[in-house]
């Protein structure tokens, strides 16, 4: 049910308002005076407010304007006398939603507010639409509770709405990407365009044209004019990560684009005006890049104005149990398994490994671990070898392992964990493993499998 306001210093427009609105189900309630009005706005939710315009203390323009302060927005209807049109007007150019002329219809009341409050209803669907696209796709959670982590939480609350370009450095697979994306849903931007783009995965070419665009014949094969990822993500943000790897030519052209705001497309002769947050990433050391001449130090300044340093996931081993249920909560939701959690003794060998490949490393273990387990638990048997023994498999030239004790090894995960998935049930397994049954209990024997 709608709730509406009604605001007027005339008892009997008040009475006759509320009478008809009520009687079309809408919930009613009025005040005398515009200050009335706010401390109702402020102190309950309205879907709309209909006022009169002149009014001794504080007119319908103050309770128009208190109205815009609040957190979502109530759209409000001036009522005006025959005479002061004009007045109601202005009204709609500072943000009324419409305005009615005394004296008035009352089918033209109920046909405007049904207008309005429509309008009202699609426009907060679309908005809490963008919101969740947002969240889906540019706006995933960063999860963990160590010091480290809160201190960036702390950082991107400060950062994020302001217009300061970020620099975003850590190892990869660190999830530098991720608080790219929160710094910009953080932002007033965040209903605009977040543009992203791999500086290392896109031959230099290419890069310059994916960045600043081009124009229909700027070379062959440039049959149409192509808007760069600079203009696509005009009055929003863009991402580039891998800073480190770009080209020298492209560094000083975007360094152009920074300083003037302008960017020019290939082939074109006209620049186009941009406002961007570029938000950067490196797993580099850019200072040693400076040195080597390999990074512009004036472009660097103008990136790194505030630097975000992400650490490796060893360093923040508490989170790894938060990390862990967070994961299983999205990939078993993906996937359909029925899995609770990882035993004690898997859950150790999360926390004692290293994580080279970092956060990037523990979500794909754990969705091996999902495809690999039978049970509703995870134990240390689904987990690679890598965990158990705290070492990378062995390289070809300085074996750690002979072969015939790797090979057992795997065999004997294989079939343990057959027997789990089939739950104990031979026959299945020797016909998922494709041996016969005498083969298996001796390999059963041999590794010391229990039944």
């Amino acid at each position: 049910m709608n709730k509406i306001l009604i605001v007027d210093d005339e008892r009997d427009i008040r009475r006759a308002l509320e009478f008809v609105l009520s009687g079309e189900g809408y919930s009613v309630e009025t005040a005398s005076n515009g200050i009335e009005a706010v401390d109702k706005l402020k102190n309950g939710e309205f879907d709309l407010v209909i006022t009169d315009i002149k009014m001794d203390g504080l007119d319908g323009f103050g309770v128009l304007e208190q109205s815009k302060k609040i957190s979502q927005p109530v759209p409000v209807i001036m009522i005006t006398a025959f005479g002061s049109v004009e007045s109601a007007v202005e009204a709609m150019k500072l943000g009324a939603a419409d305005y009615i002329v005394k004296p008035f219809m009352h089918d033209e009341i109920k046909l405007t507010i049904g207008r309005i409050l429509e309008h009202s209803k699609l426009s907060f669907e679309n908005m809490k639409l963008r919101r969740q696209l947002s969240q889906q796709f540019g706006c995933k959670e960063i999860v963990g509770l160590s010091e480290s982590i809160s201190k960036i939480f702390e950082t991107i609350e400060k950062v994020g709405p302001t217009t300061a370009n970020v620099l975003i450095t850590g190892e990869s697979g660190t999830g530098k990407g991720l608080v790219a994306e929160t710094i910009h849903c953080t932002s007033p931007r965040r209903d605009m365009a977040f543009m992203s783009l791999n500086c290392a995965a896109i031959p230099e070419g290419l890069l310059e044209s994916e960045l600043f665009g081009y124009k229909k014949g700027a070379f062959t094969g440039a049959t149409t004019d192509k808007p760069g990822l600079i203009v696509m993500a005009d009055g929003g943000t863009l991402f580039l990560d891998e800073i480190g790897d770009m080209p020298m030519i492209v560094q000083s052209k975007l360094l152009k684009v920074l300083e003037s705001g302008e960017v020019m497309p290939l082939g074109d002769t006209k620049k186009k005006t941009v406002d961007v947050r570029i938000i950067s990433a490196t797993n580099k050391d850019i200072e040693a890049c400076i040195n080597e001449k390999t990074f512009r130090e004036d472009l660097y300044y103008r990136l790194n104005v505030i630097e975000i340093k992400v650490p490796p996931l060893r360093q923040r081993a508490d989170d790894i149990p938060i990390l862990v249920s967070h994961f299983l909560n999205v990939l078993t939701g993906t996937s359909g398994a029925n899995i609770k959690e990882f035993d004690q003794h898997a859950m150790k060998a999360l926390i004692s490994y290293k994580w080279p490949g970092n956060v990037r490393e523990l979500r794909n273990v754990i969705e091996r671990a999902i495809i690999l387990s039978s049970g509703q638990t995870i134990t240390i048997n689904d987990l690679p070898v890598k965990l158990i023994t705290g070492s990378e498999p062995a390289a070809e030239d300085t074996p750690l392992h002979p072969l015939k004790s790797m090979v057992s090894e795997y065999e004997r995960e294989v079939i343990t964990n057959s027997l789990r998935r089939n739950k104990g049930n031979k026959e299945l397994v020797v016909h998922e493993l494709g041996i016969d049954l005498a083969t298996l209990y001796r390999k059963m024997h041999k590794y010391s499998i229990k039944e």
